[in-house]
């Protein structure tokens, strides 16, 4: 049965005590008057007035009822409906939304040993799984390839924007190189350089490399003199003397060769944070990234083939998704489940968040309630909350009637009181 039926059978049946009351009334006018019939004829009076009287109390509360001077007290809940919307949003704040009942409900609930009860659960975590790949499914279903290659297009071209290239790589080098670290690369170029001047094969092309140039530049010359003796000596000439200056650079922290490394590098890094000419280069540069063809044509078709991928992956029955999903749901559930300092921050930390957050949603949804009960229309919140409560606001008429019956009777029996007793 509907809440229309419900409240239209409950009315009938109301006004059917009522009926009965003035029927009885009506018939004691043509009964001998007799004490009995006195008595009948004041539980009818009494039951009607009580009748009556809840009937106009109820309807006062939805209507106006077109009474003389009480008239203006009628309509109730309509002429009230911002101070009721008002009191309603109040007490849902006071009663439901109030910082300390939602930090009790937090501790009562405990939610965060209830998710690690749950996750622990394998066929949860599968569970959970599933939903997350079809959730997922469905996202990049939903998702607009365009506008997504639009969205990174424009979010790399923002970036490159806002990056200055030159100061970034001036601040970025100048970082590399606080407290001499950049002298730890030198160390390491000598190193790597030394042991390529010692390689064999090193050797023999800097030899070749004697010999074809005495070939070129003294061919004459050359041929009078063992061009390959020669060149194998001044091999080994230049690399001895190139590790020496190597093995003292590296052996003298103070060497001059060091000392010009940090002045190029000091003077570098000042030219790349304010020479124009550095400046200008790096604008040229992201001028170039942002224009080229190559690199637009492949951010635009960055996301296609991810998302091409993503469905691949998740429409597989062995997706690697999510079988990561599944393990990093049960990784969490497992750390939680034995961890109780992990649990105990976890829970504080919940409840510091609902301290900060609670006084600011309750603000919001209490005005949210008020903005929206005013924004009702006055007969159709009438009719709503009638339809709710007024099936019982007519046993109200039922019961006015019957106890109005009860105290006529009472009141009958006291005013014969003497001629009972006397």
């Amino acid at each position: 049965m509907t809440k229309e039926a419900e409240l239209r059978q409950s009315k009938l049946l109301a006004l059917a005590f009522f009926a009965g009351a003035a029927s009885l009334f009506v018939l004691t006018l043509f009964l001998p008057q007799t004490w009995w019939t006195g008595l009948l004829r004041a539980f009818s009076e009494a039951a009607m007035v009580g009748a009556l009287a809840d009937w106009f109390a109820v309807v006062a509360l939805f209507k106006r009822v077109p009474i003389p001077i009480v008239s203006r007290h009628t309509e109730i809940i309509p002429k009230n409906k911002e101070r009721i919307a008002d009191n309603l949003a109040q007490f849902v704040r006071e009663k439901f939304l109030d910082t300390d009942s939602i930090v009790a409900l937090i501790r009562r609930h405990d939610p965060v040993q209830k998710v690690a009860e749950w996750l622990v659960k394998p066929a949860n975590t599968e569970l959970l799984g599933q939903h997350l790949v079809r959730v997922g499914i469905w996202m990049l279903d939903f998702i607009e390839d365009k506008a997504v290659q639009g969205f990174i297009r424009r979010a790399v071209h923002a970036m490159v924007n806002s990056v200055d290239l030159s100061k970034s790589a001036g601040t970025i080098l100048e970082s590399l190189t606080r407290d001499g670290r950049h002298q730890e690369l030198l160390d390491e170029g000598i190193t790597q350089l030394a042991r390529l001047l010692d390689n064999a094969d090193t050797q023999a092309t800097i030899s070749q490399g004697i010999v074809d140039w005495l070939k070129e530049d003294y061919a004459f010359i050359e041929s009078m003199l063992p061009s390959e003796l020669i060149g194998r000596k001044g091999a080994g000439l230049a690399v001895r003397l190139a590790s020496g200056i190597l093995n003292k650079v590296a052996a003298d922290p103070k060497h001059p060769l060091r000392q010009r490394f940090d002045t190029f590098t000091q003077e570098f890094i000042e030219r790349l944070k304010a020479d124009p000419s550095f400046a200008a280069r790096a604008d040229e540069i992201k001028a170039y990234l942002l224009g080229d063809e190559t690199l637009n044509g492949y951010l635009g078709s960055l996301w296609g083939e991810l998302k091409t991928w993503l469905k691949k992956d998740l429409h597989s029955e062995d997706s690697s998704l999510r079988q990561r999903l599944v393990a990093t749901g049960a990784w969490v559930g497992k750390v939680l489940a034995e961890d109780p300092q992990l649990r105990a921050s976890l829970s504080e930390n919940l409840e510091s968040a609902a301290r900060g957050v609670a006084p600011e949603f309750a603000g919001f949804l209490t005005r949210h309630i008020a903005d929206t009960v005013k924004q009702w229309d006055d007969r159709e919140m009438s009719a709503q909350i009638e339809l709710n409560i007024g099936k019982d606001l007519q046993y109200i008429r039922i019961n006015g009637t019957i106890v109005g019956g009860l105290i006529g009777v009472t009141l009958y029996l006291l005013s014969h009181a003497p001629q009972l007793f006397g």
